[in-house]
């Protein structure tokens, strides 16, 4: 009994010996790792969220399958994106893909306006001529539809038996020298539709004058002409209608943007292709409340003088309106800003080759330059060629999401 006692003892003995320096060793072998534990946990990346490569706009809060695509998430770490700094490209490629910069500048913004435009009649100079009596039409004069006369031009003569024995009348009360009865003939022609001038002319000539010459009352186009000779008329027919040719209407089409511009008695000017190198002058009298839908825009009317008639209507024609000098302002070329339609941003080149997106407020816009209202100082270097392919890069870093973000 003791001899097998004594051997249990030894072999435990031997046992925990064994156990003991394998423990050592163990903790030999695994003490550098555990005593760098510390330092390797402060070394792990942050990670900000997770994306699709082929969505880079999409962020996920976990890792995962891209709803999109049959693939796995991607982490986009803390350390890998700087929304302060902006987006780093290698100047090589800037060089490749021809980026270029443009300053940000304080300075008068022109408000030239121009748009298409096309010669109309002045549709508030027509006339219908009618006869003032009944009658028969005597002469035409060989006038004809699509005829330019001028003020004053003969149109039709007119036989009014009717008024041959009222100026006979008229005649005898001349002899009388009785002023109360001449002035009642007088007034008896003028209601049975003589005109004022053809009643001076019987009293001047002391003849009668039967035939009345309708007259063109200004210059222009005949744009009917309802009777032959030969023809008997009623008093209140129309023996012809004019549309004058003094005056005519320019009618230009001006975007819906540029269509708060335009004001009434504004002074613009128009080119000709007829006519290359002159210039004529007008002035705005109407804009028309109704936009077009399908071309967005707005129609603009200008009278322009047509006094030796050289604008004739069917024409075209570059409209032009006045360029407004307003006070100095912030502006950058237009190609400088990237619309998403919710909001307008821009690139902005700092040191050291990055580009920071910054979303600015923009006002008027013409001749190629935009005004930038808020969110940019003079000086400053904008983006005005490649910037979407820096704007790709951003969004893929996810810079364009957080640089909009207070």
């Amino acid at each position: 009994m003791k001899r097998t006692t004594i051997l249990k003892t030894l072999l435990g003995a031997v046992l925990a010996a064994a156990s003991g320096s394998a423990g050592y060793w163990m903790a030999r072998s695994h003490g550098a790792p555990s005593a760098a534990a510390p330092q390797q946990a402060t070394k792990e990346r942050t990670v900000l969220y997770w994306y699709d490569p082929m969505a880079p706009d999409q962020h996920f809060p976990a890792p995962g399958k891209s709803p999109f695509m049959d693939m796995e998430l991607v982490p986009k770490y803390a350390d890998e994106v700087n929304a302060a700094s902006g987006v780093a490209i290698d100047p090589a490629m800037v060089q490749a893909l021809g980026i270029r910069v443009a300053p940000v500048v304080r300075g008068a913004l022109g408000n030239a306006l121009s748009a298409t435009a096309a010669l109309q009649f002045n549709e508030r100079q027509v006339a219908v001529v009618q006869a003032w009596t009944s009658g028969f039409v005597e002469r035409t004069h060989a006038r004809a539809p699509g005829d330019v006369v001028a003020r004053g031009a003969p149109l039709v003569d007119l036989l009014v038996p009717d008024w041959t024995g009222a100026q006979h009348e008229f005649l005898a009360l001349l002899g009388t020298g009785d002023a109360a009865l001449i002035g009642a003939g007088r007034e008896r022609l003028r209601l049975l539709g003589m005109p004022p001038d053809l009643i001076a002319q019987v009293e001047q000539s002391k003849a009668p004058h039967p035939v009345l010459t309708v007259r063109a009352p200004f210059a222009g186009v005949i744009e009917s002409l309802d009777v032959r000779e030969g023809m008997t008329v009623a008093s209140g027919t129309t023996l012809a209608k004019l549309k004058g040719l003094e005056t005519v209407w320019l009618e230009a089409a001006v975007p819906e943007a540029q269509a708060s511009d335009v004001k009434v008695g504004e002074a613009v000017t128009a080119t000709f292709t007829a006519y290359p190198g002159e210039t004529f002058k007008g002035r705005v009298v109407t804009v028309l409340p109704e936009m077009n839908s399908e071309a967005r825009t707005v129609r603009v009317r200008v009278e322009l003088p047509n006094r030796e008639g050289r604008l004739k209507p069917g024409m075209y024609a570059a409209f032009h309106g006045a360029t407004l000098l307003p006070a100095p302002v912030l502006q950058v070329p237009s190609e400088a800003v990237i619309r998403s339609g919710t909001r307008n941003v821009v690139l902005l080149a700092l040191q050291g080759g990055r580009y920071q997106p910054v979303e600015v407020k923009l006002g008027q816009e013409a001749d190629g330059k935009v005004a930038v209202l808020q969110g940019l100082a003079e000086g400053q270097q904008v983006v005005v060629s490649g910037q979407f392919l820096i704007d790709s890069e951003a969004s893929l870093q996810g810079v364009m999401t957080r640089s909009s973000q207070p």
